[in-house]
């Protein structure tokens, strides 16, 4: 029960963040993506805020960064990111945010969280992973 606890007390305070930075609404995001646009960069700060907080973690907890060597980048790795900056640019949510939105029952979270689930079964069922 510690473990369920903790979880929901981190998502939930993920949430919470994702809120009060502005991760959570759509427009923000693409306002950051359209550089050639009217361009928010405040999201910098966020991403800055992150990595500050990530860096004090792992030294920290000593943990050891993971280095990527060029045998592990395959072509589903680039499709897979591909597809993942493509649906954000496109939606402005990723899934984070999106299941943070979805507390709002917009009709583009809605739609986002739900073709995001339809996708996760149909990877599922066209690779069969247990």
């Amino acid at each position: 029960m510690s473990a369920l606890s903790s979880a929901l007390g981190a998502g939930f305070l993920f949430g919470i963040g994702l809120w009060v930075s502005g991760m959570a609404n759509p427009k923000k995001v693409l306002g950051f993506l359209d550089i050639t646009g009217d361009w928010d960069a405040s999201l910098m700060l966020v991403m800055g805020g992150a990595v500050a907080v990530t860096l004090v973690g792992f030294n920290i907890y000593k943990t050891k960064i993971p280095v990527t060597t060029l045998k592990d980048i395959d072509f589903p790795l680039v499709a897979g990111a591909a597809l993942f900056g493509i649906g954000w640019g496109i939606g402005g949510y990723c899934p984070g945010p999106g299941l943070t939105a979805l507390s709002t029952l917009s009709r583009e979270s809605i739609v986002f969280v739900s073709a995001m689930i339809a996708g996760g079964i149909a990877h599922r069922a066209l690779f069969r992973l247990k």
